[in-house]
């Protein structure tokens, strides 16, 4: 008789009913996608996790998969467990992602910060469910005032699971101390200026194109207001003249009406 090994229970050591609960309560073509492509258990699990939570199709989650949420979640640099309240901080912090996934857009090889910050504002959609759940979207260019200059910020989000507003500052060069300066400027006015009873204190979010993981650490320990730290992807980048030959929006929807 074939000796057969038996099939190890790869369950056996997970003890948190509310984590296998899950399991039963997404379709077979998520478990499919699971079997296929998840390397642990583990894994496994954190998918299911956020699938039920968020109501992921099989599509959705299978594009995070590919693009290594699971890596990713949580790993911005921040200085979240010194400027924010006990349990909130945790929260914030697995909100986070290091680095964004950004291969919904399709720019060139030669794109200017004005081009990266204009595709995802004409990506939203995509964009916050990068962001991750409870991230509503406020406006592009915000304005405040501060003395008397006017700043505005790139993108202010409003996050209901940790009730607070998000100021996300986009920059496409390496991470620098002026880059700091300028959100953590916009997060100080943010707060005095729209911030509300019952709403918890605001948070920065500056991604980049790269970092010195170490210089980031450092430099957070100098700043007062809650500032998360982490870089962007992009994969879906096209030669210059290529992209100079393809369409604009406003030329198809102008074929489209003749």
């Amino acid at each position: 008789m074939e000796n057969r090994q038996q099939p190890v229970n790869n369950f056996k050591n997970v003890n948190n009913e509310a984590s296998l609960s899950g399991i039963f309560m997404i379709p077979w073509g998520h478990h499919q996608m699971l079997l296929r492509h998840c390397k642990s258990v583990e894994e496994s699990l954190f998918y299911i996790r956020e699938a039920v939570t968020n109501g992921w199709s099989r599509a959705v989650m299978t594009n995070f998969i590919k693009g290594g949420l699971y890596l990713r979640q949580g790993k911005a640099v921040t200085n979240f467990a010194v400027s924010l309240p006990e349990g909130t901080s945790d929260l914030a912090q697995q909100l986070t992602k290091d680095p964004y996934d950004f291969s919904f857009l399709t720019l060139d090889q030669e794109y200017k910060e004005k081009n990266l910050k204009n595709a995802l504002i004409d990506n939203i959609e995509s964009f916050l469910l990068e962001l991750g759940s409870g991230f509503a979207f406020l406006g592009r260019e915000v304005r405040l005032e501060v003395g008397e200059k006017e700043k505005f910020i790139d993108m202010l989000f409003y996050n209901l699971k940790l009730r607070c507003y998000v100021v996300v500052e986009v920059k496409i060069e390496e991470l620098d101390s002026e880059n700091l300066g300028q959100i953590g400027l916009y997060v100080s006015e943010v707060d005095r200026q729209l911030r509300k009873e019952g709403d918890n204190p605001t948070i920065g979010l500056l991604v980049v194109a790269s970092k010195d993981a170490l210089f980031a650490k450092y430099a957070l320990n100098m700043m007062s207001v809650p500032i998360g730290i982490a870089e962007y992807k992009l994969t879906n980048l096209l030669p210059e003249e290529l992209q100079s030959d393809l369409p604009s929006i406003e030329e198809i929807e102008e074929g489209i009406k003749r």
